[in-house]
């Protein structure tokens, strides 16, 4: 069975880092590691930080400066650094990616299951 699984998040407190890690798992052909989105109470998920097949990279405005978004093709994961972290990144993270089970197959929309960023001020 093909997933997405996240680890990394916790509790921290204002001006702390933390490292969020997402890798696939399960048999796969291919994977296009899209980017980190996140979703706070009562709120949309959003956009947090992307990155292209050629390593080009962009984020929400509210994170630039702060969060670094890499991935690790070999290891099929995609990293997010996340330093000076605020009380408002408080959320959960969701990663996403597009898998392919076999050559000439479309690519799937995958998202893992989450993972609990809490900023104590």
């Amino acid at each position: 069975q093909v997933q997405l699984v996240e680890s990394g998040g916790g509790l921290v407190q204002t001006g702390g880092s933390l490292r969020l890690s997402c890798a696939a798992s399960g048999r796969i052909f291919s994977i296009n590691v899209r980017g980190w989105y996140r979703q706070a109470p009562g709120k949309e998920r959003e956009l947090v930080a992307r990155i292209t097949r050629g390593g080009g990279t962009d984020y929400a405005d509210s994170v630039k400066g702060r969060f670094a978004i890499s991935r690790d093709d070999a290891k099929k994961a995609v990293y997010l650094q996340m330093n000076s972290l605020k009380p408002e990144d408080t959320a959960v993270y969701y990663c996403n990616a597009g898998i392919r089970y076999g050559p000439g197959t479309l690519e799937n929309d995958y998202w893992g299951q989450g993972t609990q960023v809490t900023v104590s001020s």
